[in-house]
């Protein structure tokens, strides 16, 4: 059952919040689909951006042609799924099958020793959902490319093994339908980072095995509640919660995620770029941290950070910290429900994402001219620095670069360290971050990259202008040529680097950047270093 509990406190200064969104009949005309909620300036977006509400009902289509292309699939000894997307269109299918027990093999990077292990093994029983929304996404297009080309150079037909979702009238769809392709059309008017029960997150879960009949029932489920106008609904109190507009000291403006990874693995993975995306603008919005126990802002008592621990079972009361008890379904909606009602309160839209194409504008430029990629400063071992936004030490000491990226840090600010390296290489990324964090006594994100461009990267650039950042970059073991282009991966995910560090520091933010020759090795000096 979907429940949101409150500490006492926080509920007290939220009684009037959440009774004025009762009052106002917000939930139910978010049910309505009533795009006026966020403001006259939303409205263009908002109008076209509501098809999430009724997902969990409108998606139920879906299932048997899912289902009976698996089944063929499957007669055909194809049993490994491999999701090609990035933002939206992976984190939502890797979240289901893992919390329903199934293998997704993920690519969401354009690292090329990353690309290579994903794609070169298991081929004659390997079938790949390529998912994009826009039909243009760089790194999707790279990397259905090289599927094409390992299929082809096999002897097998990819118009069998590569399936396509995507919004209708995309440049996408109109080349695989020319390709022959199985093209999955999801709803255009949902958003891709609330697309968790559309075509984008039932396909490839549903391929993997994941029960997507169950996960739409759940959903449907949390909008019996969720579309009720009263002080109880779990959508207004939890969205109450996220805004904290009526703190009695102030505006809380981060909130920690810590999900039970055993009833929700990765939920809070999916639940921070949903967060970050939607309400990451106009130098305003909620700052998501993914969290464990063990991490060090999760006992800190950091002021301006909220802690929510999530579960599909029932969670011990706690003092200080929100519940949210629901099973997965319930809790997609939930926080999808929750985001846009926080986004009212504080007063933004959360259906655009202006900040995201600047990054995508900076990398296509630093890819069409790499030698506007600022050179590194100096080298230390296996490690190479350059900096953007601040001054480095005189030392050339990397102890103390990054204490001088550190004291760049407000009292209100957050570190955020972004890793374009390969995410399946086991690297000790957890307790770089969880070192980090105790160092700076301040929020610490972790984003893997290039994949947080298309979630929190919104807030880096949108939100408050309080972050640093810290860029780790690796050099591939061998690069690899994106077929039919004229660059390569290892090019490709470098002027993503250079292009995201471009437009913050244009923004003012410091940036560090450090290029690592041995990842696990290099990154073990820098824990080291920091502790």
């Amino acid at each position: 059952m979907l429940k949101v509990t409150l500490p006492a406190h926080i509920k007290s200064e939220l009684k009037s919040v959440i009774d004025a969104l009762a009052a106002d009949n917000v939930a139910s005309e978010i049910a309505k689909k009533n795009f006026t909620l966020w403001g006259k300036a939303a409205e263009s977006e908002s109008s076209i951006r509501l098809g999430w509400v009724h997902s969990a009902t409108d998606s139920v289509k879906y299932v048997a042609d899912i289902l009976a292309l698996k089944a063929e699939l499957n007669a055909k000894g194809v049993d490994r799924i491999v999701l090609c997307g990035m933002g939206g269109s992976s984190l939502a299918p890797e979240v289901i099958t893992k919390s329903f027990g199934v293998s997704l093999e993920v690519l969401d990077s354009t690292d090329p020793d990353q690309v290579r292990q994903v794609s070169s093994k298991d081929l004659a029983r390997t079938a790949v959902v390529v998912s994009s929304k826009s039909g243009s996404t760089v790194e999707t297009d790279s990397q259905k490319r090289i599927f094409e080309e390992l299929f082809t150079q096999a002897g097998i037909d990819k118009t069998e093994r590569i399936i396509v979702v995507t919004d209708p009238g995309s440049p996408m769809e109109k080349a695989a339908l020319e390709d022959g392709y199985k093209v999955f059309n999801a709803d255009p008017t949902v958003g891709g980072r609330y697309s968790a029960l559309t075509a984008f997150g039932l396909v490839p879960s549903g391929l993997a095995g994941a029960d997507i009949q169950s996960l739409l029932e759940q959903a449907q489920s949390a909008s019996k509640v969720l579309f009720e106008d009263v002080a109880t609904n779990p959508g207004l109190v939890l969205g109450a919660a996220m805004a904290r507009t009526a703190a009695a000291n102030g505006f809380k403006d981060k909130i920690g995620i810590i999900s039970d990874e055993n009833s929700l693995p990765d939920f809070a993975d999916w639940a921070e770029q949903l967060i970050a995306e939607s309400t990451g603008k106009e130098e305003q919005g909620v700052l998501p941290v993914v969290l464990s126990e063990a991490s060090y802002e999760s006992t800190a008592g950091i002021d301006d950070l909220l802690l929510a621990e999530v579960s599909a079972k029932a969670i011990p009361t706690s003092e200080s910290r929100i519940q949210v008890e629901g099973s997965l379904g319930e809790q997609f909606l939930l926080w999808e429900y929750a985001t846009v009602v926080a986004s009212r309160l504080i007063g933004i839209n959360p259906f655009d994402q202006p900040d995201v194409e600047s990054a995508k504008i900076a990398a296509r430029g630093m890819l069409a001219e790499k030698a506007a990629v600022i050179p590194n400063a100096f080298s230390v071992g296996n490690i190479s620095v350059r900096a953007e936004g601040f001054k480095l030490p005189e030392s050339q000491d990397i102890g103390e670069t990054l204490h001088a990226l550190l004291s760049q840090l407000s009292d209100t600010g957050y570190l955020s360290v972004q890793a374009y390296l390969n995410r399946k290489a086991n690297l000790p990324v957890a307790e770089l971050r969880e070192a980090l964090a105790e160092k700076a006594k301040r929020p610490t994100t972790f984003g893997w990259a290039p994949r947080f461009l298309h979630s929190t990267g919104q807030y880096h650039k949108g939100g408050p202008r309080n972050g640093v950042y810290l860029q780790l970059l690796s050099k591939a073991d061998e690069d690899l040529q994106v077929p039919g282009r004229d660059f390569t991966f290892g090019e490709l995910i470098a002027s993503q680097a250079a292009g995201d560090g471009k437009v913050l520091a244009d923004l003012g933010r410091p940036v560090l950047t450090l290029t690592l020759e041995d990842p696990e090795k290099d990154i073990q000096t820098l824990i080291n270093l920091i502790g």
